[in-house]
């Protein structure tokens, strides 16, 4: 595998410039059109996970009203008890979504998000593909990237838009390396932001990404006998993961105060979701084998797509290699031999389905087939090839979203709950310890029973034998202000009462009476803040601190931030001084 650097061929350049990037965005746009057009048509696709992001962006700009910028807390989960699970959920997909809340009617903003999401993604591969192939070779590489059929299945089955927002940072990742690779140090910083912004965007993808990263530097490293894309790529990595350290430290030290195993529970595990697998839960199953089918076919256009490209191997040597290992190890992984790798490589059990790895091939796919595409000598038969694919891709597209739940009733039913005060379904993994969320005061496993249950008052007195809530005759509660990261009240009576708080116990919260901290107690099973109190009238506050890990982050990102400013500046030092060396005549000093 020994082979001298290559660079990109000249040919991709000089017609690069003849085929502009307006014209290949007015393309990727269009495609991008196409794929949502049905959810303007039928309503929105009520995919897998399309409650979960909706409540998230519809949580985020209700606390943006309250001044909140930056939540940590989602307060109308787990029906209005609230869960950290901005602590552990990647930001840019929630701050995006919930931007787009704010100036879009809500049925809309899905379909907003996935069409600049997938345009995105368009524009990424471009990015990758023009450094190596001619321009209208690398406009076809952004539109079947755009609309692989890996992502028809994510806007319409599975609603996961972090994924699909994640995976359009791919091939800038990919770009960058294969400049680091080819000793281009203003990649460098690129790098480390484009593997920041996908861990921003989905933690799942985040490891796939650096696995992939770390794939594609050791793959150039033994090409080249050298260690120095290992040590750049590496140290690149390093950077990224400083950009988004304060995200990444909070979420990985809090996840001790949450259950956060259930993330690999029953059917989350990646042993249960390798491609054809087999299960006695019939909708699962199906599900399976819908994606399989999916993965399969892209395999096959993949794989024979590079056979065909590896005549230019010669002159795309580093890209070529490196999509061809990134395919196969992508493909492997989707099947159940890789099982020990699951079980064994830090953090990778966390992606839960390995059929996530066809985001990566997905990016071969679309590199591999333009460039196959591209060898067809004449235009015309070029131009027709081209539309075939397409027109298969849109028919797998229909066969899919013909297969979709179409649902107008997520938004004004995930609207309604909120505004009703009676919140929306938590999530298992971000759970405090000791919480079952399902033994919440309004939890019911069927989401239609929610509106005849009414909410659970934010402050109410219990039994302390039975640890049921009563009225309480003599007690009174007076709610000073009851907000997302702060509730303050005054509690009056004649005799001790325990009130046990709409919100359940986390480590961050932070309890004053009068004025003196004071620790709060948790009720069994559901981990539903109590509070004893003595007679007479107390000013009661509950806030959410800010832990020493959410300042430890945002200080490694921002000196992450200057490091990487500190290296740019120099880099352009150097430049201007190499340019002015350049310039000076010659002299002797005689």
């Amino acid at each position: 595998m020994t082979a001298p650097a290559a660079t990109p061929p000249a040919a991709a350049t000089a017609s690069s410039a003849n085929f502009s990037w307006v014209a290949t965005l007015l393309l990727v746009s269009l495609a991008s059109t196409a794929v949502v057009t049905p959810l303007l048509l039928l309503s929105n696709a009520s995919g897998h996970d399309i409650q979960f992001h909706l409540s998230s962006w519809m949580d985020v700009a209700g606390q943006w009203r309250e001044g909140i910028v930056f939540p940590r807390w989602a307060e109308w989960a787990n029906w209005g008890f609230g869960e950290p699970r901005f602590v552990f959920y990647p930001p840019a997909s929630w701050l995006i979504g919930a931007a787009l809340g704010s100036v879009l009617p809500w049925p809309a903003v899905p379909g907003a998000y996935i069409w600049l999401a997938l345009i995105v993604a368009g524009m990424s591969m471009w990015k990758l593909a023009r450094e190596w192939l001619p321009g209208r070779q690398a406009a076809a590489a952004a539109v079947l990237f755009a609309v692989n059929p890996y992502n028809l299945a994510i806007v319409y089955y599975r609603s996961d838009f972090a994924e699909l927002l994640a995976a359009a940072f791919l091939p800038l990742l990919l770009s960058a390396a294969l400049g680091m690779i080819r000793h281009m140090p203003r990649r460098f910083p690129f790098l480390a932001m484009a593997l920041a912004a996908i861990w921003l965007c989905n933690a799942p993808e985040g490891v796939i990404a650096t696995y992939s990263l770390a794939l594609v530097l050791v793959v150039a490293s033994i090409r080249r006998c050298s260690l120095r894309p290992l040590l750049s790529g590496g140290a690149a990595m390093l950077a990224g993961f400083g950009l988004a350290a304060f995200y990444i430290l909070p979420a990985a030290w809090e996840q001790r105060w949450v259950e956060i195993s259930q993330a690999l529970a029953a059917n989350l595990r990646p042993e249960r979701n390798f491609i054809f697998t087999s299960s006695n839960d019939p909708e699962f199953l199906i599900f399976n084998w819908k994606i399989s089918a999916v993965a399969l076919a892209m395999m096959l256009l993949a794989g024979e797509s590079a056979v065909f490209v590896a005549r230019r191997r010669r002159e795309l040597a580093e890209v070529w290699w490196a999509l061809l290992w990134l395919a196969t190890a992508a493909s492997f992984l989707m099947f159940r031999p890789s099982t020990p790798l699951w079980r064994y490589l830090p953090k990778l059990a966390f992606v839960q389905f390995p059929w996530r790895w066809l985001e990566p091939l997905a990016v071969a796919f679309a590199f591999f087939l333009a460039a196959a595409i591209g060898l067809i000598r004449q235009r015309r038969a070029s131009a027709l090839a081209l539309v075939a694919v397409l027109a298969l891709i849109g028919i797998t597209g229909r066969l899919i979203a013909k297969d979709t739940w179409w649902d107008d009733g997520d938004v004004p039913f995930l609207a309604g709950e909120i505004a009703d005060g009676h919140g929306y379904e938590g999530t298992d993994e971000y759970a405090p310890v000791g919480s079952d969320r399902y033994q919440l005061p309004g939890a019911t496993p069927d989401a239609e029973d929610i509106p005849d249950v009414a909410p659970t008052p934010p402050v109410a007195a219990i039994d302390p034998g039975t640890g049921k809530i009563i009225e309480a005759p003599g007690t009174q509660v007076k709610i000073i202000r009851w907000q997302s990261e702060r509730k303050a009240f005054v509690e009056s009576s004649a005799k001790p009462v325990t009130l046990a708080l709409r919100l359940v116990n986390y480590p961050a919260w932070e309890v004053r009476v009068d004025g003196n901290d004071v620790q709060a107690a948790s009720a069994d099973m559901t981990a539903e803040m109590l509070l004893p109190l003595p007679p007479g009238s107390h000013q009661v506050e509950a806030r959410l601190r800010r832990t020493w890990d959410c300042t430890a982050g945002e200080t490694i990102s921002l000196l992450s931030v200057f490091g990487l400013m500190g290296y740019t500046w120099r880099l352009r030092g150097r430049a201007s001084a190499s340019a002015v060396a350049s310039a000076l005549p010659d002299a002797r000093v005689t």
